[in-house]
């Protein structure tokens, strides 16, 4: 990787992804979308590699095999360890002893371990979830939770984040698992720019529930796209449940159960979220006071901003702003 963009005196963030034939490369694509390489367009502030237990060939489940020169050891210099998913040949089984205790290792060292789809199994293995909650594939989470009962399965979410380690959904959760942590290392305005790069959305809404399979048919919900676009325009202006509903030409009630079943949350819950995501965008990009940013991303008062931010984030907007202002990124 080309650290074109970093001071001399930084290090790069490395993340390592650990691989185990059959790999699945969409996971792994996932991982290193994200935390590889993005050209001129964006600074480089992570250092992204693969490591495996056997260096040498890594079959695919693509019908492919990758060459992997790193081995275990490689894990003891990680910042991230990325588990990219698990399958097991033949299928059951757990994953190897020397494996289990390389990521046990590297979290005692402080590396944050994270386990994309699958990936949850090793960690789990790694007594690395034990009393925690979890997230692994819908599909797979009964499978997990009987494996390991002392892990909280959480077959509803996206993606659980404890900072030291980490768990998603199916794989293309663990887009929105990365981008999570680029957010949390770097920033949202960095992490939205590689999102762009990437040509999606910087945070997707909703739970992994509105993909699982349902146990009985019935009338799709209607699509709340239409309001969130015609919401995310007017984030600087007053909006009530009963607008949105109105919006809608549902009832209030209609509304928040429609919310619930395809987001996972309250319409106020959604609607404060993106408040507070464009107050972050603001306070990295410009140098405008809060009580204009308050206005503008609808908090009415720099009051009410400064307390819904810190109920949100634990910190402040000014130390937010001096942590994240992104006059070097742009």
């Amino acid at each position: 990787m080309t650290l074109r963009s970093l001071p001399k005196s930084v290090a790069p963030h490395r993340v390592l992804a650990l691989l185990q034939p059959p790999q699945s490369t969409f996971p792994l694509a996932c991982a290193a979308e994200v935390f590889g390489d993005h050209g001129p367009v964006i600074p480089a502030r992570y250092a992204f590699e693969v490591c495996t237990e056997r260096p040498g060939p890594v079959r695919t489940q693509a019908g492919y095999d990758m060459v992997v020169e790193g081995g275990l050891e490689a894990l003891e210099h990680a910042d991230t360890v990325v588990v990219p998913g698990w399958q097991q040949p033949g299928g059951g089984g757990t994953a190897p002893p020397a494996v289990v205790e390389a990521v046990r290792a590297a979290h005692r060292r402080g590396a944050r371990i994270v386990g994309i789809c699958s990936g949850a199994f090793v960690l789990a293995a790694a007594g690395l979830l034990d009393g925690r909650r979890a997230a692994t594939h819908w599909a797979q989470a009964d499978e997990l939770a009987a494996g390991f009962p002392r892990v909280e399965v959480d077959a509803g979410v996206l993606y659980v984040d404890h900072g030291d380690v980490a768990t998603s959904a199916g794989s293309a959760a663990g887009v929105d698992l990365c981008l999570h942590l680029v957010r949390t290392d770097h920033g949202a305005a960095y992490a939205m720019r590689i999102a762009r790069q990437m040509v999606m959305p910087p945070h997707r809404e909703g739970c992994q529930l509105q993909y699982a399979e349902l146990p009985t048919s019935g009338p799709v919900a209607d699509s709340l796209a239409p309001l969130l676009e015609w919401l995310g325009e007017r984030l600087d202006q007053p909006v009530s449940v009963a607008d949105m509903a109105l919006r809608s030409q549902v009832s209030a009630r209609t509304l928040t159960r429609r919310f619930t079943e395809q987001l996972g949350i309250s319409p106020g819950r959604w609607l404060l979220d993106r408040r507070l995501a464009a107050t972050r965008a603001l306070l990295e990009e410009t140098d405008l006071p809060v009580e204009t940013i308050a206005r503008r991303v609808g908090l009415s008062s720099a009051v009410n901003l400064r307390r819904r931010f810190h109920e949100a984030l634990r910190t402040t907007p000014a130390a937010y702003r001096r942590t994240f202002r992104a006059d070097e990124v742009r």
